[in-house]
């Protein structure tokens, strides 16, 4: 697990470091210059001259730092400095007299295109405004030009909170970022421009140390060692029952992907509750699966039936493929009212909960697991899809922190929410964009809250090993050709640790 962190986060670290511990912030400049410049030394493919272009702020303070040293161990290089000479930092003005004391050269314009490497130091994880004007000029010409292009830190005009482009941004090939991670490069679309991010160490110290909060946190394949622990005396008792209540007439696919994908990540026994029309083809297609049926159109007379069959479960998932009719709303209610297992609401069950209300109003408790697209949660919130977008992180945040539930928001980012904490997910790819993926998802993760995982654990590793199934597929047979079962066929290379 890495934890991430935004501009904010970040300069609370620093400021503790400089102030409490008493590195001075030279020192850190110093520490940052210098794991930069190995970098770009190991990284560059060919060095004629470089320019590096600042602004007037502290990350323009590490350019200058940067070009110090470059010049030192003899490579040709300029510095470009934009803004007025009143707006520049302190510790800008330090650099700069001991650069020019060591016969760096400043410029006052340049001809992009005639440098090799272009080391962006422009604006760091503080910009909070759009770019415009010269600097914007500056920007759209070095993304037009073929230099090999390094960020100090973010590439400036990615916002660090969210990853927003604040009108222009630097497209580079190479991100050194201090410290941790930054959540606005990880994020769409500021992930886009950030190009190979290289997190250096220059002598922070922890979070928990500075007793600072992270921003969020992401898995790396090393977390896998999280999975649930097989014993080799147990029996299928002792992996949970999973209760998929799903499908309906000629809705099938759904129900038997969220089930297949629970057997494959381990549940112990998985009982799938459909419509009456589903029983042969769900028979056929998994006959591992135990199947219970209703009827629809008399499910009033079965209710007390159904609540025995809940009874049995020790995970729910409620939606998948089960449509928007009376005889599902009667499901839901159901659910809600009966449940006290780890409960996954997903899909139709998603859109039916919407028609009860802002999700903001409904009481949920904290066994419940929602896992909306984008799409799903504006109607959920009952504001537009662009609004959620625009404010996904912000949402995940105020979600986490107020309500009890576990929220798993899918998007190319996936966020994790709850227990004060934010799960951003780093893998999958573009051919997970198909019909059934969110189904496999769920079933994953009801896998795992089968065989005792905690709510949230469960939401953020079953994210996590269903991405990573999506990339091992998508290397193997391509983004195009890929379908939700193959996520499920491929569960078997992730799980192989």
């Amino acid at each position: 697990m890495e934890f991430v962190v935004d501009g904010k986060t970040m300069k609370q670290l620093d400021d503790y470091t400089v102030n409490e511990i008493g590195i001075p912030s030279l020192v850190l400049m110093e520490r940052a210059a210098l794991a930069f410049t190995n970098v770009l030394l190991e990284k560059i493919v060919y060095v004629d001259s470089i320019i590096v272009l600042t602004g007037p702020g502290n990350n323009g303070a590490d350019g200058v730092a940067i070009a110090r040293l470059l010049k030192l161990k003899g490579y040709q290089v300029e510095v470009y400095i934009m803004g007025e000479t009143k707006q520049f930092s302190m510790q800008l003005k330090e650099q700069i007299s001991i650069a020019t004391k060591l016969g760096v050269n400043f410029i006052n314009n340049a001809k992009i295109s005639e440098y090799t490497v272009v080391i962006d130091a422009i604006f760091g994880i503080g910009l909070s405004r759009p770019i415009c004007g010269k600097i914007a000029n500056v920007v759209e010409c070095v993304n037009r030009c073929d230099n090999q292009v390094f960020s100090v830190d973010i590439p400036s005009g990615i916002h660090s909170g969210c990853g927003k482009v604040m009108e222009h941004a630097i497209h580079a090939d190479y991100t050194v970022t201090f410290g941790y991670q930054k959540m606005g490069m990880l994020m769409y679309p500021g992930c886009q421009y950030a190009g190979q991010v290289i997190i250096a160490d220059i002598g922070f110290p922890t979070l928990e140390f500075a007793n600072v909060i992270p921003s969020g946190f992401v898995y790396q394949k090393e977390d896998l060692k999280l999975l649930p622990v097989r014993p080799s005396d147990s029996n299928k008792g002792d992996f949970g029952k999973v209760m998929v209540i799903a499908g309906s007439k000629n809705m099938s696919g759904a129900c038997y992907m969220s089930a297949k994908a629970a057997y494959r990540i381990g549940a112990g026994l998985v009982k799938i509750l459909t419509v009456e029309e589903n029983r042969t083809i769900l028979q056929t297609m998994l006959p591992e699966a135990i199947i219970s049926t209703y009827h629809g159109e008399t499910i009033e007379k079965e209710i007390d039936q159904i609540r025995k069959e809940m009874k049995w479960a020790s995970t729910i998932v409620f939606g998948p493929g089960v449509g928007v009719s009376d005889s599902s709303r009667t499901l839901l209610s159901l659910v809600l009212q009966e449940s006290h297992v780890p409960t996954i609401i997903d899909a139709d069950g998603l859109n039916l909960l919407s028609e009860m209300g802002s999700i903001e109003e409904i009481p949920l408790n904290e066994h419940i697991i929602l896992t909306p697209h984008l799409k799903e949660m504006s109607r959920l919130l009952h504001v537009d899809v662009n609004e959620v977008k625009e404010k996904v992180i912000e949402i995940a945040k105020q979600i986490s922190k107020e309500k009890n539930y576990t929220l798993v928001l899918k998007d190319a980012r996936t966020l994790v929410a709850g227990k004060n904490n934010l799960y951003i997910n780093t893998s999958g790819n573009d051919g997970m964009s198909t019909g059934g993926s969110g189904d496999v998802l769920t079933g994953v993760i009801a896998g795992l809250l089968a065989q005792g995982m905690e709510n949230y654990q469960a939401a953020c590793l079953g994210t996590f090993i269903h991405g990573m199934s999506g990339d091992v597929a998508a290397y193997k047979n391509g983004r195009y050709f890929l379908m939700a079962t193959d996520i499920i066929d491929h569960l078997r290379d992730v799980l192989l640790v």
